[in-house]
């Protein structure tokens, strides 16, 4: 059973839970803690690193896109605390992506001759467009936006920028009790992405990737670097627990937050 879901959206980024809706969707799933972990962004309503929102301990973290010579991958930092680097960073990856959604837009309006009603504001992302397009008079669903039109090769992708790995990984190091690597398989290099393990404190051992992995690379690298095992169900949705670690395995992460 999934004790801890360490890997959850909130509509601070791209997902659909708010703090107001988290402990039911939690105890829907059984679930008793959980880490808010918005992209590129902190959650303005956790002001401590650990709180307890209606019996449920929540964990204010952050996942950060990050560079590393060409291979991107996500870190996923926990106990997050608010520091100068880390406010500097994140103020400059909001205004990268509003500006990156205005030229996404408007490729896609000119692809498509609709109007799409997007809120430019902190948090976009490709995912509100993506519903943008899905409620427009467009020929695409949400799916097919992502397929056809914005996913990475599409027409009207446009990239953002992205810092370093050593630039993420150092500033969530000041700011975050614990520092980790998320969903390694899900990179383009999977050998790449788990190197970066040397350095870092945690790894997503447990994750939805809905076709089989190799287990293995990661038990392996977890013993070798001796790195702390996190999951999550990376939901953007409500529905928590599809992956995530024991009481014990996140008994150890609340030892090391402290």
């Amino acid at each position: 059973m999934c004790y801890a879901d360490l890997h959850v959206h909130t509509t601070n980024s791209d997902g659909a839970l708010t703090l107001e809706t988290l402990p039911a969707a939690a105890s829907r799933a059984s679930v008793e803690a959980v880490a808010v972990t918005d992209h590129d962004r902190l959650h303005p309503g956790l002001s401590e690193p650990v709180t307890t929102l209606e019996g449920v301990t929540v964990i204010h973290g952050i996942e950060l896109r990050v560079d590393a010579g060409g291979l991107r991958v996500d870190l996923l930092g926990y106990g997050v605390r608010q520091t100068a680097a880390l406010e500097a960073l994140l103020e400059h990856l909001q205004r990268d992506r509003i500006e990156r959604a205005r030229a996404i837009v408007t490729r896609v309006e000119r692809h498509t001759g609709v109007e799409l009603d997007v809120a430019f504001e902190e948090g976009v992302g490709r995912p509100h467009i993506a519903r943008a397009i899905d409620a427009s008079e467009a020929d695409y669903d949400y799916r097919g936006a992502f397929e056809h039109l914005i996913g990475d090769d599409g027409p009207c992708f446009v990239a953002r920028d992205v810092p370093a790995f050593e630039t993420g990984r150092d500033v969530l190091r000041e700011s975050c009790g614990v520092v980790g690597l998320a969903h390694p398989f899900r990179a383009d290099d999977t050998e790449g992405a788990l190197a970066l393990l040397e350095t870092l404190d945690a790894v997503e051992r447990w994750y939805p990737y809905g076709r089989p992995v190799d287990e293995g690379l990661l038990d392996e690298a977890i013993e070798r670097y001796d790195l702390l095992p996190t999951g999550g169900s990376d939901a953007h949705d409500e529905e928590l627990g599809l992956a995530g670690v024991d009481e014990a395995t996140f008994g150890r992460l609340r030892t090391a937050l402290r």
